[in-house]
Protein backbone atom coordinates (compact mmCIF):
# COMPACT_ATOMS: atom_id res chain seq x y z
CA UNK A 1 0.00 0.00 0.00
CA UNK A 2 1.37 3.40 -0.93
CA UNK A 3 0.71 6.48 1.13
CA UNK A 4 1.98 10.01 1.24
CA UNK A 5 1.61 13.20 -0.76
CA UNK A 6 1.83 12.58 -4.50
CA UNK A 7 3.01 14.68 -7.40
CA UNK A 8 3.39 13.82 -11.06
CA UNK A 9 6.61 11.83 -10.57
CA UNK A 10 7.18 11.31 -6.86
CA UNK A 11 5.50 10.69 -3.54
CA UNK A 12 6.65 12.26 -0.28
CA UNK A 13 6.20 9.43 2.19
CA UNK A 14 6.48 9.40 5.97
CA UNK A 15 9.79 7.93 7.08
CA UNK A 16 9.76 4.21 7.71
CA UNK A 17 12.69 2.64 9.57
CA UNK A 18 12.44 -0.65 7.71
CA UNK A 19 12.05 0.87 4.26
CA UNK A 20 14.27 3.97 4.38
CA UNK A 21 16.98 3.54 7.06
CA UNK A 22 19.63 1.65 5.08
CA UNK A 23 19.43 4.05 2.14
CA UNK A 24 19.74 7.13 4.34
CA UNK A 25 22.72 5.65 6.18
CA UNK A 26 24.46 4.84 2.90
CA UNK A 27 23.68 8.24 1.40
CA UNK A 28 24.95 10.18 4.43
CA UNK A 29 28.32 8.45 3.96
CA UNK A 30 28.44 8.96 0.18
CA UNK A 31 30.70 11.89 -0.70
CA UNK A 32 28.89 12.41 -4.01
CA UNK A 33 25.49 12.67 -2.32
CA UNK A 34 26.70 14.99 0.46
CA UNK A 35 28.89 17.17 -1.77
CA UNK A 36 26.16 19.83 -1.99
CA UNK A 37 24.58 19.33 1.45
CA UNK A 38 25.42 20.95 4.78
CA UNK A 39 25.91 17.45 6.15
CA UNK A 40 28.56 14.92 5.23
CA UNK A 41 31.57 16.50 6.89
CA UNK A 42 32.08 13.50 9.18
CA UNK A 43 31.29 9.81 8.96
CA UNK A 44 27.78 8.82 10.02
CA UNK A 45 27.68 5.70 12.19
CA UNK A 46 24.65 3.41 12.36
CA UNK A 47 24.02 4.66 15.90
CA UNK A 48 24.16 8.32 14.86
CA UNK A 49 21.83 7.72 11.93
CA UNK A 50 19.45 5.72 14.13
CA UNK A 51 19.36 8.56 16.68
CA UNK A 52 18.51 11.02 13.88
CA UNK A 53 15.88 8.66 12.50
CA UNK A 54 14.33 8.14 15.95
CA UNK A 55 14.14 11.90 16.44
CA UNK A 56 12.32 12.30 13.11
CA UNK A 57 9.93 9.45 13.91
CA UNK A 58 9.13 11.03 17.29
CA UNK A 59 7.31 13.79 15.42
CA UNK A 60 9.21 16.92 16.46
CA UNK A 61 6.96 19.89 15.66
CA UNK A 62 9.59 22.12 14.05
CA UNK A 63 11.07 19.62 11.58
CA UNK A 64 9.34 17.34 9.14
CA UNK A 65 11.32 15.02 6.88
CA UNK A 66 9.86 12.89 4.11
CA UNK A 67 11.32 10.08 2.06
CA UNK A 68 11.13 10.93 -1.62
CA UNK A 69 9.92 7.91 -3.55
CA UNK A 70 9.03 7.31 -7.17
CA UNK A 71 5.36 6.53 -7.68
CA UNK A 72 6.26 2.83 -7.81
CA UNK A 73 7.77 3.12 -4.30
CA UNK A 74 11.52 3.30 -5.03
CA UNK A 75 13.29 5.46 -2.40
CA UNK A 76 15.39 8.04 -4.29
CA UNK A 77 16.00 10.89 -1.84
CA UNK A 78 14.80 13.01 1.03
CA UNK A 79 12.79 16.21 1.33
CA UNK A 80 12.03 18.28 4.39
CA UNK A 81 10.71 21.32 6.16
CA UNK A 82 12.88 22.64 8.98
CA UNK A 83 12.64 25.36 11.60
CA UNK A 84 8.88 25.44 11.10
CA UNK A 85 7.48 28.51 12.83
CA UNK A 86 3.72 28.59 13.21
CA UNK A 87 4.05 32.02 14.80
CA UNK A 88 5.75 33.52 11.75
CA UNK A 89 4.29 31.13 9.19
CA UNK A 90 7.70 30.19 7.81
CA UNK A 91 9.96 27.21 7.33
CA UNK A 92 13.28 26.42 5.72
CA UNK A 93 13.17 23.65 3.18
CA UNK A 94 15.57 21.41 1.37
CA UNK A 95 15.84 18.19 -0.54
CA UNK A 96 18.19 15.92 -2.41
CA UNK A 97 18.01 13.16 -4.96
CA UNK A 98 20.67 10.59 -4.13
CA UNK A 99 21.42 8.55 -7.23
CA UNK A 100 23.24 10.18 -10.14
CA UNK A 101 20.97 8.38 -12.63
CA UNK A 102 17.89 9.88 -10.92
CA UNK A 103 19.18 13.46 -10.99
CA UNK A 104 18.08 15.71 -13.82
CA UNK A 105 14.90 13.68 -14.38
CA UNK A 106 12.50 16.15 -12.71
CA UNK A 107 12.17 14.18 -9.47
CA UNK A 108 13.65 16.98 -7.33
CA UNK A 109 11.44 19.66 -8.86
CA UNK A 110 8.35 17.51 -8.41
CA UNK A 111 9.32 16.76 -4.80
CA UNK A 112 9.76 20.49 -4.14
CA UNK A 113 6.35 21.24 -5.67
CA UNK A 114 4.66 18.59 -3.54
CA UNK A 115 6.47 19.86 -0.44
CA UNK A 116 5.44 23.44 -1.25
CA UNK A 117 1.79 22.40 -1.62
CA UNK A 118 1.95 20.56 1.70
CA UNK A 119 3.57 23.57 3.43
CA UNK A 120 1.08 26.14 2.12
CA UNK A 121 -2.14 24.07 2.11
CA UNK A 122 -1.77 21.53 4.91
CA UNK A 123 0.43 23.53 7.30
CA UNK A 124 -0.91 26.98 6.36
CA UNK A 125 2.56 28.52 6.12
CA UNK A 126 3.05 31.85 4.31
CA UNK A 127 6.69 31.65 3.22
CA UNK A 128 9.37 29.06 2.53
CA UNK A 129 13.09 29.76 2.56
CA UNK A 130 15.80 27.72 0.91
CA UNK A 131 19.44 27.98 -0.07
CA UNK A 132 22.20 26.23 -1.94
CA UNK A 133 25.96 26.45 -2.31
CA UNK A 134 27.19 28.75 -5.07
CA UNK A 135 27.95 26.64 -8.11
CA UNK A 136 25.18 24.10 -7.49
CA UNK A 137 23.33 24.90 -10.70
CA UNK A 138 21.05 21.85 -10.42
CA UNK A 139 19.65 23.13 -7.11
CA UNK A 140 19.28 26.65 -8.51
CA UNK A 141 17.31 25.37 -11.53
CA UNK A 142 15.11 23.18 -9.33
CA UNK A 143 14.28 26.04 -6.97
CA UNK A 144 13.40 28.41 -9.83
CA UNK A 145 11.25 25.73 -11.54
CA UNK A 146 9.43 25.24 -8.23
CA UNK A 147 8.69 28.99 -8.06
CA UNK A 148 11.37 30.24 -5.69
CA UNK A 149 12.98 33.66 -6.16
CA UNK A 150 16.64 34.38 -5.40
CA UNK A 151 16.95 37.22 -2.91
CA UNK A 152 20.63 37.35 -2.07
CA UNK A 153 23.82 35.62 -1.16
CA UNK A 154 26.13 35.47 1.80
CA UNK A 155 29.73 35.57 0.59
CA UNK A 156 31.90 32.70 1.84
CA UNK A 157 29.30 31.88 4.50
CA UNK A 158 29.80 28.13 4.60
CA UNK A 159 32.77 25.81 4.97
CA UNK A 160 32.53 22.84 2.64
CA UNK A 161 35.24 20.40 1.64
CA UNK A 162 38.24 22.57 2.41
CA UNK A 163 37.00 25.99 1.33
CA UNK A 164 34.47 28.68 2.06
CA UNK A 165 31.58 28.92 -0.39
CA UNK A 166 28.83 31.46 -0.94
CA UNK A 167 25.35 30.62 0.27
CA UNK A 168 22.67 31.60 -2.27
CA UNK A 169 19.30 32.42 -0.66
CA UNK A 170 15.79 31.88 -2.09
CA UNK A 171 12.21 32.40 -0.93
CA UNK A 172 8.69 31.46 -2.04
CA UNK A 173 5.58 33.15 -0.70
CA UNK A 174 2.15 31.55 -0.55
CA UNK A 175 0.84 34.33 -2.84
CA UNK A 176 3.44 33.56 -5.52
CA UNK A 177 2.78 29.83 -5.12
CA UNK A 178 -0.96 30.44 -5.64
CA UNK A 179 -0.27 32.50 -8.78
CA UNK A 180 1.82 29.66 -10.19
CA UNK A 181 -0.68 26.96 -9.09
CA UNK A 182 -4.19 28.31 -9.72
Amino acid sequence: MSYGWEGELVRLAPLDMEKHFENTLRWMNDLDVTSTLLIGHRPMTREMQKAWFDKQLAGEETNLVFATETLDGRHIGMCGLHDISTRHGTATCGSFIAGPADRGQGFGTDAARVRNRYAFVDLGLRMLLSEHFDGNEASARMLVKAGFVEWGRLPQALWKRGRYVDEVKFYLTRERWKELNP
